[in-house]
């Protein structure tokens, strides 16, 4: 096991473009760390660059107490596992599995114990004298896995290892790997595109967007999963973690005597102080325009809870969505939506402005399965105002926060 340690680590191909910029980060020895963001963010050139795979223009990585920047990846000591299980197809399970072990021409007894360790542990022993085209997706990717593992590595790079998979089985492996990492305590460096998977495994979770001309770094926060969700330290992160995503709005805050209140498309709400407490310098911004967050967790259907007029919002619904344990309701504000710096690039590189998007925002409560409002009915919404967050509508940064990127 070892530390991996990124110090200003940048990538920038021949013809001039950057994937990734000042990436700072230190994975602790036997940390399981995700790396997380849309497409084009960099994550995947990042572990790569890790694995060796990639050349590093700029900065340092080191693994334990090694800068490793020129080291070839088969001196790195560390075991990747790929989307594609990249399985040889005339070998067995067994041979596929031992077949790195025989390269490095290790006792064959050695290496007949380190498999069936292995093959234990993913509780595939039985499978071990079939070939690939005998075995289930899940069935591959726990061998891919056990090729991985029998290398006994300082740490686990895994690119995307569940994406081929159908959802059923995805929920199934990410359950058994975090198991795994349980029973190996190996460093692992895990990307994914998938939010869930990234708040459900990660001990940490570095959230990275792609970069730009104004913005040269692609890490937004670094932070355990609770965190990133109770405290996203920009917008991109509010409306990245989360699911369905964080509700934005603008808004004005006020302060009456000690009580401070926000106003947003026509109705004027209490925060609680323990709103007001997780954003340090908010008195700062009262008068200001800002931008309201609001999970779609923290309302609740005011006649199953009776809630405070100052609490409650009356709302048309759009469309609603019964999962079963709980419901999705849609529906709009009158408001303007929220220009994040990514929605004004976007616009910028289609010739748009901001009066395209409208003059409503659309926004998602999630409910007691028990609520049952036809579209278009009118319903009555408690907010948690303890819940509430705020963010500077120009920066996008959330009011309080010290850490950027």
């Amino acid at each position: 096991m070892a530390e991996i340690t990124l110090e200003d680590i940048g990538k920038i191909y021949p013809d001039g473009t950057r994937a990734v910029g000042e990436v700072n980060l230190t994975i602790q020895d036997a940390e399981f760390l995700v790396l997380v963001g849309p497409s084009g963010c960099g994550k995947s050139t990042l572990l790569r660059m890790i694995a060796g795979l990639e050349d590093i223009t700029e900065g340092k990585l080191s693994i334990g107490d090694k800068v490793v920047n020129d080291v070839p990846p088969k001196d790195r000591d560390i075991a990747m596992v790929f989307q594609n299980y990249a399985l040889y197809p005339h070998m067995t399970v067994r041979d596929n599995m031992a077949f790195g072990l025989k390269l490095r021409k290790m006792p064959k007894a050695d290496i007949n114990e380190r498999v069936n360790e292995a093959a234990e542990t993913l509780e595939i022993t039985d499978l071990l004298d079939r070939k690939p085209k005998a075995l289930s997706g899940g069935q591959r990717q726990r061998v891919a896995m056990g090729r991985a593992i029998v290398r006994e590595p300082k740490a686990f790079l895994m690119d995307e290892p569940l994406s081929n998979l159908d959802a059923k089985l995805r929920v199934q492996m990410r359950t058994e790997l975090g198991r795994l990492h349980q029973r190996l305590n190996t460093t692992t460096v895990y990307v994914t595109h998938d939010q869930i998977e990234a708040m459900t495994l990660g001990h940490r979770v570095a959230v990275m967007r792609p970069v730009s001309a104004k913005r040269p770094y692609n890490m937004q926060q670094v932070a355990a999963p609770t965190e990133l969700f109770n405290y996203p330290v920009n917008l991109f992160v509010a409306g990245f973690i989360g699911s369905p995503a964080m509700n934005l709005v603008y808004g004005v805050l006020s302060k009456d005597e000690d009580d401070y209140f926000v106003k947003f498309a026509g109705f004027r709400i209490y925060v609680s102080k323990v709103a007001i407490e997780a954003h340090p310098g908010i008195d700062d911004y009262l008068g200001k325009r800002v931008v309201v967050g609001i999970r779609p967790g923290a309302f609740e259907d005011s006649r199953i809870e009776d809630g405070p007029a100052d609490r409650t919002i009356t709302i048309t619904t759009d469309v609603n969505e019964l999962l079963g344990s709980e419901s999705f309701v849609h529906f709009f504000v009158d408001s303007e939506p929220v220009m994040t710096p990514d929605i004004e690039e976007l616009l910028a590189d289609a010739g748009q402005d901001a009066r395209s998007l409208g003059d409503r925002t659309k926004f998602t409560a999630r409910v007691s399965p028990d609520v049952a409002v036809p579209d278009g009915g009118e319903l009555s919404l408690v907010i948690d105002t303890e819940k509430l967050h705020f963010f500077d509508a120009d920066t996008s940064d959330r009011i309080g926060a010290t850490q950027r990127h």
